[in-house]
């Protein structure tokens, strides 16, 4: 995917279309990527396209400005990518998708004024649908547990 370059960049933003911290990058400004431009006006460093281009191809071809090679550490991987790369149990999954689908219907019974707790929505769940809630449409769970918790709490059971 190529980049797209931009007429000026400031430094931390040619760092980062680099793929390395600010300060790291400012190390390396001299002997292995080109010194930037500055604003005369505002005195800021910035890199016109010339540079962006010369600062990508140092970086792709892990040779410097100065002629000698240099090697850059591959990314690093944030560790919720190495978390979630782990095979998990099918229980989490369906807790996850469980969880979700009780946040929907509780939001569906507080437009309908209907407030209660995730517990009690799990027993009216449990009570109106005891073969599980496979194949049933979303508007038909939300009407059926909305009478069920209704009925309940008129009646005064809990």
């Amino acid at each position: 995917m190529p980049i797209e370059l931009k007429a000026a960049v400031a430094v931390s933003e040619m760092a980062q279309m680099v793929g390395l911290g600010r300060a790291r990058f400012y190390q390396l400004i001299g002997p292995t990527f080109p010194y930037p431009l500055y604003d005369v006006a505002t005195r800021r460093p910035f890199y016109d396209q010339e540079l962006q281009n010369l600062c990508l191809e140092v970086r792709r071809r892990n040779c410097g400005v100065n002629g000698k090679p240099c090697l850059f550490n591959a990314p690093r991987i944030p560790v919720t990518t190495l978390t979630t790369n782990r095979p998990t149990a099918p229980k989490t999954t369906k807790a996850a998708a469980t969880t979700s689908q009780h946040q929907e219907l509780l939001c569906g019974l507080k437009s309908l004024g209907l407030t209660t707790t995730a517990a009690k929505l799990e027993a009216a769940i449990k009570t109106t649908f005891p073969g599980g809630t496979h194949g049933v449409e979303p508007a038909e769970l939300l009407q059926s547990t909305f009478l069920h918790l209704k009925a309940n709490d008129a009646g005064g059971k809990d």
